[in-house]
Order: C-alpha cells, then structure tokens, then sequence
C-alpha cells in the first residue's frame, strides 16, 4: 500500500496567529515574557511539553505552561480573528488524492486527538484518512513512533510512503522511519533546514506539490525509488 502522510499546522492549516496568541497568553498567566513570534513559531509540530521544554527549559513550568496554553487555544479559536485557514490549494489537493484509489492518505501532527478530530469535522474530512496519528497517541516528533504506527495501520512499507511536513521535526520523522521527506516552504521551517533535516525535495506551492502526484517520482540517494507518488 502506498501511504502519504501530512503535518497539520504549518502544512495543511495556517494556524500561526492562533499559536502565538496562545502562548502569549499562556507566558501572561505564569508572569513570563513570552518568547519572539520567530521562537514561537519555531517549535510548531512538537507535543505541548517537548514545545515549552524549549522555550523555558527542563526547569521551566512546563507542564503548567502546556495547561494554560491549551485553555486559551480553546478559547480563541472560537474569535474569528483566530481563524486557521488551510493553506491555498491544499484543500483542493486533498481532495485530488483522496479519489485515488492507488494511495491512502494519513495525518501526523502534535496536536491533540480533540484538535484533529475537531478539524477533519470541520472540513469534512471523515472519510479521507485511513491513519490519524496524534500527540495523545505517540512520543513527539522526531520520534518515528506515529510514522511507523501509520505505515502499520495500513499495511504501508518505508518504501513507499511519502511524510509531508514543513518543520525539520517532520523530515527528522521520515528519516527516522525509514520513509521519504517532502517539505513544503510555506510553513515554520525554512527550505535550508528542511533539506538539512533529509527532505528529499522542498516545494513552493501546493500546485507544486501537486505534480509530484501526477506523474514525478522522487529518488533517494540516487538510486532508490519512491514508488508511492504517480498513478500506476
């Protein structure tokens, strides 16, 4: 079975005024100064605890930093001045590969299981993806964990599946796990790092991202294959 797996925030969804106005408010309650949008962006993609353990260290409140953080998430995301669009054309994209019945579709992401649920409902995504992996269900990324617990899902190989990400954490997964690394450029991480990190390829746009569903391979190494793009 070949399987593509995408990132959440910062891939799909354009979720960065709502992340830095949660922690901002989160630093607010614990009288902290709260990190530059650039540091607060940079953790995106990370589980709650391993995001702050960054931001403040392994002495930090953590644990109660998360807390807060995900009582005003809750709460601002219902300020449409919070909204978390989805980037342009991905949900056209999404909708393209979900036809296909030589590909199936996964999520891995550090939201939470309540966070994913809430946006494949709102999207109408029910039926799109095969595999949901999730913050409550695996260590963070980089940890292969969720990766290797999609592949199982659905009876994929490293081989021939795809993780799609825009932070380092995503590609640092896909190495980890044996399977392919495509970044996209649009998000928290720059194209720099994401090949740093493994990507096999960076792309600009979701059209581009497209094209490598309609007839591209990507090659590893020079010499491998991944057989999980192109229609047969």
């Amino acid at each position: 079975m070949k399987l593509v797996v995408f990132d959440v925030d910062g891939t799909l969804v354009d979720s960065q005024h709502l992340i830095v106005a949660a922690q901002g408010v989160a630093f607010a309650e614990h009288d902290m100064a709260a990190p530059s949008r650039a540091v607060s962006l940079s953790v995106v993609g990370l589980s709650l605890p391993q995001a702050f353990r960054r931001l403040v260290g392994e002495q930090g409140p953590i644990e109660s930093l998360s807390e807060s953080y995900k009582r005003a998430f809750n709460t601002l995301r219902l300020d449409p001045a919070y909204e978390e669009p989805l980037f342009p054309g991905m949900g056209e994209l999404i909708e393209r590969l979900r036809a296909r019945d030589d590909l199936r579709l996964g999520l891995a992401t550090g939201k939470s299981r309540r966070g994913v649920d809430r946006l494949i409902e709102s999207h109408g995504w029910g039926d799109v993806f095969a595999t949901t992996q999730t913050a409550d269900d695996a260590p963070s990324k980089p940890d292969p964990t969720m990766l290797r617990r999609a592949m199982a899902e659905v009876g994929a190989l490293p081989e021939t599946t795809v993780m799609i990400g825009d932070t380092t954490y995503d590609m640092d997964m896909a190495v980890n796990a044996g399977a392919a690394a495509v970044g996209v450029a649009w998000g928290y991480h720059p194209p720099g790092a994401l090949y740093g990190a493994g990507a096999v390829t960076v792309v600009e746009t979701a059209a581009a991202l497209a094209d490598l569903f309609s007839g591209a391979f990507i090659e590893v190494g020079g010499d491998t294959i991944v057989a999980g793009l192109a229609p047969e």
